[in-house]
């Protein structure tokens, strides 16, 4: 039975109560909050975070068997201006201290961005913007072994992260066991390489496949020269290779709907629940 849960912004509510309510009537069991995202009305700001709010956020989720599997606090974690950066990492730390509050243990992001406006650019590919991740991972990293909670990394074709090898030589740089991998195989995708997504995903699993700690689960389409996200299922990601090759190497992880909304999500439930009994 596949573990399956959703990312909580991507389900629309008005309160706390009607989040969880409305995913425990999908049957998910999981979910990637984001707390700006999910709770636009409340102050999540640095300095914002206590248990109390940990505590009164998780209960909500758990009263329905619902875990947070990750915290995402995606960050431009090598920001030009550097007292910017300062601030976005002292805010991950933060959800590093307070995740067991959450009943959380995993805090997620993406490697950032050389420009402060988040996009894609070439620039992101020199060696300087990846030695300033390396800096930035080992920083945070550091605070996670503290409190004894696991940063999630996720790698993306806009990023200084932008494919497997390059994951696994952040992993080896950091050298942590703290230090682990949210794998989005879309998110290692370009209209120029889609065509050699078998590989690519073959290469990742043999790099890193034993620190992957959740999947992330959505699909894509080329339209207009251009690859878009899709619902899982609606597109063209070989999700019978993700599945054989996820299924027996990681039982029981967390697979985690990504940039899915209603209508699709009882659809791309289904989907995902086909395949990886097929697998």
């Amino acid at each position: 039975m596949i573990n399956l849960g959703i990312r909580a912004h991507d389900v629309k509510a008005s309160s706390l109560d009607e989040l969880v309510q409305m995913i425990a009537d999908k049957g998910l069991t999981s979910v990637q909050l984001a707390l700006a995202k999910s709770f636009p009305d409340l102050n999540t700001s640095l300095g914002s975070l206590s248990p109390g709010l940990g505590k009164f956020i998780g209960k909500a989720f758990q009263q329905k068997n619902i875990e947070i599997a990750v915290l995402g606090c995606y960050i431009n974690m090598i920001h030009p201006d550097l007292e910017e950066r300062r601030k976005v990492l002292d805010r991950f730390k933060e959800h590093i201290r307070f995740a067991r509050d959450f009943g959380c243990t995993v805090i997620g992001t993406e490697t950032g961005n050389i420009h402060a406006k988040m996009g894609f650019t070439v620039d992101n590919f020199q060696e300087k913007p990846f030695l300033d991740v390396v800096e930035s991972v080992k920083e945070l990293v550091q605070e996670a072994e503290r409190f004894g909670v696991i940063v999630g990394i996720e790698a993306g074709v806009n990023h200084p992260v932008y494919n497997p090898k390059l994951l696994k030589q952040l992993l080896d740089e950091v050298n942590s066991n703290n230090l682990q991998i949210i794998f989005d195989p879309v998110n290692l995708l370009t209209v120029d390489n889609y065509n050699q997504q078998d590989d690519i995903i073959k290469e990742a699993i043999d790099l890193f496949g034993d620190r992957i700690i959740i999947v992330h689960c959505k699909d894509f389409v080329i339209e207009e020269g251009k690859l878009k996200f899709a619902p899982p299922g609606k597109g063209l990601l070989n999700y019978d290779l993700v599945m054989e090759l996820i299924k027996p190497k990681k039982p029981y992880i967390q697979f985690l709907l990504e940039s899915t909304t209603e209508p699709f999500i009882d659809d791309s439930i289904a989907f995902l629940k086909e395949k990886y009994e097929n697998a």
